[in-house]
C-alpha cells in the first residue's frame, strides 16, 4: 500500500506534463497556420478600395482633363491667330504709288509751256469791237501747257512785236488740259478816225509765245489770215492771254 500512492502522483505528473505539451503545440500550430491566413484575409478590403473610391477614379480624370485642356487651347490659339493675320494681311488695302507726270496730265512734272509744238492758232476777224480780231489757241498735245504773258505776233515782215494792253492782264497764267483752248484780242488799227499811222495790209501771220522767266517760250506757230489779208497800222496792240473770248475781246 505503500508503494502504490507515489505512482498515482507520477501518473498525474505525467498527465499535467502531457497536457501542457499538447497546449504548447495547439498553440503553435494555430500562429503559425491559421494565423498567416487571417492575416492575409483581413488585407483583401485595402486591395480593392482603390478599385471602388473615387479617390483613384479622381485622380485618372484629372490626368485625361489635363490633357484635353492643353490640346484645346493649343489649336484655338493657333487657329485664332493665324485666321486674325491671314485676313487682315489679305484685305488690307495696298498703297498705290503717286501719280508722275507722263500718268497724270495734271503734275506739276507734266505741265509744259505753250508753243507752236503744242499748239495750233487760228486769226479770225470780228465784228465787234471794230478793227479788232480774236486769236484762239488750242492745245494739241498730250500735256497741260501753260501760256505766259502775251503773244508776240508778226505781221508781215515786221521788225517789231506789238504792245500789250496793260489792264488786260489776268490774276493768273492761263493754263490749258490738252483739247482746251485760250484767247487773246488783237486791235489792228486805231479805227476810221485814221489815229494810226503807217497802215498797211498784211496777209501772213505769225505768233510767238514767252516762256515763264524768258520772252524766249520756243517755236511760234503760223495762223492763216484771210485771203485778202488785214488792214493794220502803228496802233496795233494785244491783250494777255485770256481763258474765256469774252474777255479777251473787253478791251
Amino acid at each position: 500500500m505503500s508503494i502504490a500512492a507515489p505512482t498515482r502522483s507520477r501518473v498525474r505528473l505525467l498527465t499535467a506534463a502531457a497536457t501542457v505539451a499538447l497546449a504548447a503545440l495547439s498553440l503553435t500550430a494555430c500562429n503559425n497556420g491559421d494565423g498567416v491566413r487571417d492575416e492575409g484575409t483581413s488585407q483583401q478590403p485595402s486591395k480593392s478600395a482603390p478599385a471602388g473610391g473615387d479617390s483613384g477614379k479622381d485622380t485618372s480624370a484629372g490626368s485625361t482633363t489635363d490633357d484635353k485642356t492643353g490640346t484645346g487651347t493649343g489649336t484655338g490659339t493657333g487657329t485664332g491667330t493665324g485666321t486674325g493675320t491671314g485676313t487682315g494681311a489679305t484685305t488690307k488695302p495696298k498703297p498705290q504709288p503717286a501719280s508722275t507726270g507722263k500718268n497724270n496730265p495734271t503734275s506739276s512734272t507734266a505741265r509744259v509751256t505753250c508753243n507752236g509744238s503744242t499748239v495750233k492758232v487760228a486769226a479770225q476777224s470780228v465784228s465787234r469791237p471794230v478793227n479788232h480780231m480774236l486769236l484762239t489757241v488750242t492745245n494739241t498735245g498730250s500735256k497741260r501747257c501753260d501760256l505766259y504773258g502775251y503773244p508776240a505776233v508778226r505781221f508781215g515782215e515786221a521788225q517789231s512785236v506789238p504792245p500789250v494792253i496793260d489792264d488786260s492782264k489776268p490774276q493768273a497764267v492761263v493754263s490749258l488740259p490738252p483739247g482746251q483752248s485760250a484767247y487773246a484780242g488783237v486791235a489792228l488799227s486805231g479805227g476810221d478816225d485814221g489815229g494810226g499811222s503807217n497802215g498797211r495790209t498784211e496777209k501772213t501771220l505769225e505768233v510767238f509765245f514767252q516762256g515763264r522767266n524768258t520772252n524766249d517760250g520756243g517755236p511760234g506757230a503760223k495762223a492763216p489770215l484771210p485771203a485778202k489779208g488785214v488792214y493794220i497800222d502803228d496802233s496795233l496792240k494785244v491783250t494777255y492771254w485770256q481763258q474765256s473770248m469774252s474777255d479777251a475781246l473787253a478791251w
